[in-house]
């Protein structure tokens, strides 16, 4: 029976802070750009101009005690679907941006144990290229298939050093907010919590800079409990050009009852966009507490309105004697 292999990349991409100042590393093996002669660096940051060859160098570090062999691709970064973090598409994905454009000084490398190997990097940026921020990894994947949970699964592992690649041009930072949905869970007792009320969202980076998007809810409107905003949480530091993610947050302190309008905002590098939808929710425990004295005045209006028909046709008899 064929095994299937999953790729599991490990790249230190997913962090919500900026890059630590060491080498992207799994414990085992680390890949990091050469030292320049000032100072260590974190990640490849290179500004280029459109059609430009930049060349750098690259150093795949083994701590084991064993050889070990990886195959080296430059892959392009995306957001994830699930919670923004960064991640890359597979050695055996179509590469678009600086995937297509880079290439290592060999696709192999074998590297001692304890030792490292240098290798170089070329990028080749296209004279037709996007101005703005472009956001890859160079990777080394292990060539070793280590077995999975499942007994057809195996697991290549890989780790990947950061590219930040700025094309020459205009930047021009956009955000959009997108698709809001607020979805009222109130609880069976009101002001005993918000029940696990939810705000889902999309966030779009429209722009050409990568941003770190600052993101807020504000409540107008007629409201009943709970505050008129907060900051959300969960959001990508790094949302990449052209990218997009869908975010779901619980609201444990969400206003019980009311209507109006819930609105998101998003800003960042000084533009900002925001999304909105419409809120309406009465607890069932306000509406039998509301409609009970309704119920009680009504009831009483229809024994009063009887009560006149039948008092009326006994008003209007005579007595003869």
């Amino acid at each position: 029976m064929r095994t299937a292999f999953a790729v599991l990349l490990l790249l230190l991409l997913t962090a919500l802070s900026p890059a630590p100042a060491h080498a992207a590393d799994n414990g085992e093996w680390s890949v990091r750009p050469a030292d320049s002669p000032l100072t260590p660096r974190a990640a490849f940051e290179l500004p280029a101009r459109p059609g430009a060859i930049l060349t750098d160098r690259a150093v795949v570090t083994n701590t084991t005690d064993g050889e070990l062999t990886f195959r080296l691709y430059v892959a392009d970064a995306h957001n994830t679907e699930r919670d923004g973090g960064l991640a890359v598409r597979g050695i055996e994905e179509t590469q678009r941006d600086i995937g297509a454009w880079g290439r290592p000084e060999r696709d192999t490398v074998t590297v001692p144990a304890r030792s490292s190997v240098t290798v170089g990097l070329t990028l080749n940026v296209p004279a037709d290229a996007r101005p703005g921020d472009h956001v890859g990894a160079l990777v080394a994947v292990d060539t070793r298939v280590r077995p999975g949970d499942g007994s057809h699964v195996g697991i290549r592992r890989a780790v990947g050093a950061r590219v930040y690649l700025r094309v020459e041009g205009p930047a021009r930072p956009a955000l959009a907010v997108e698709d809001v949905r607020f979805t009222a869970r109130n609880p069976w007792l009101p002001w005993t919590g918000g029940g696990g009320s939810t705000v889902s969202y999309t966030v779009r980076n429209r722009g050409n800079v990568t941003l770190s998007p600052l993101v807020s809810l504000r409540t107008e409107g007629l409201i009943l409990g709970g505050p008129d905003g907060r900051r959300l949480s969960g959001v990508p530091a790094e949302l990449l050009p052209g990218q997009q993610v869908r975010l779901t947050e619980t609201w444990a302190g969400a206003p019980l009852a009311g209507w109006g309008r819930i609105t998101v905002t998003a800003s960042a590098n000084a533009v900002q966009g925001t999304g909105s939808d419409g809120y309406l929710r009465i607890p069932w425990l306000l509406t039998a507490a509301l409609a009970l004295p309704a119920t009680v005045l009504l009831e009483l209006r229809r024994r009063r309105r009887q009560r006149k028909r039948e008092e009326g046709p006994a008003a209007g008899k005579t007595t003869r004697g």
